[in-house]
């Protein structure tokens, strides 16, 4: 496991950096992954213009901001996620924002198809779904917890709406893409602090 840690770290970049592949590769009309389609690339751009008002809008609880800068080790948050995933462009750049108000924590991005032997690693009921955040102790690379692919809400409401319709349709899509508007990025932040504060 460690060495499949550190080959994806040697691929991983700054947040700033993902923002900027999915960006370039859109003004090529592709997506990020191994799969190219018209859908994907109509996710994708709804997804920038979601992420581009999160990190305008997201506000980071001031008492998440204190936890987060009182950890006592120093931590990798490792992300798995795509361009054209709708739950990355809600969960990552909240985790972002968090990350950015501590000293204790940098974060790294990776893409899933990209690091096929990482994301095995961290299945969803045997689904390679993304995002993922993983938690590295930064000097050991010791796995200490993980994260997603959804907060708690979020999977209740793809359950509930599943067990309903029988399948995940547009509506369903477009009632996940409300819940985590009305949420406001809440959800993400408490369950990221409570597995921080296990961990810690």
């Amino acid at each position: 496991m460690k060495n499949i840690i550190e080959n994806s770290l040697l691929k991983s970049m700054s947040y700033t950096e993902y923002r900027n592949r999915i960006t370039t590769l859109l003004s090529e009309g592709k997506v990020t992954g191994n799969e190219q389609s018209e859908a994907l690339l109509h996710y994708t751009e709804l997804n920038e213009t979601r992420m581009n008002r999160l990190e305008k809008t997201i506000q980071i609880a001031e008492e998440n901001a204190a936890k987060l800068n009182h950890l006592k080790k120093d931590y990798i948050w490792l992300v798995i996620s795509e361009g054209w995933c709708g739950d990355s462009a809600q969960i990552v750049p909240v985790i972002h924002k968090m990350a950015e108000v501590s000293a204790h924590i940098d974060l790294k991005m990776v893409f899933r198809d990209e690091n096929e032997e990482l994301m095995n690693l961290f299945l969803t009921n045997g689904t390679r779904s993304v995002p993922k955040l993983i938690v590295l102790d930064k000097n050991t690379l010791e796995v200490l917890g993980d994260f997603g692919p959804r907060p708690q809400g979020a999977k209740q409401l793809i359950l509930d709406y599943k067990a309903q319709h029988g399948m995940v349709d547009e509506k369903g899509k477009a009632e996940l893409h409300m819940w985590y508007f009305h949420d406001k990025g809440l959800s993400i932040q408490q369950e990221i602090i409570d597995l921080m504060e296990k961990i810690n």
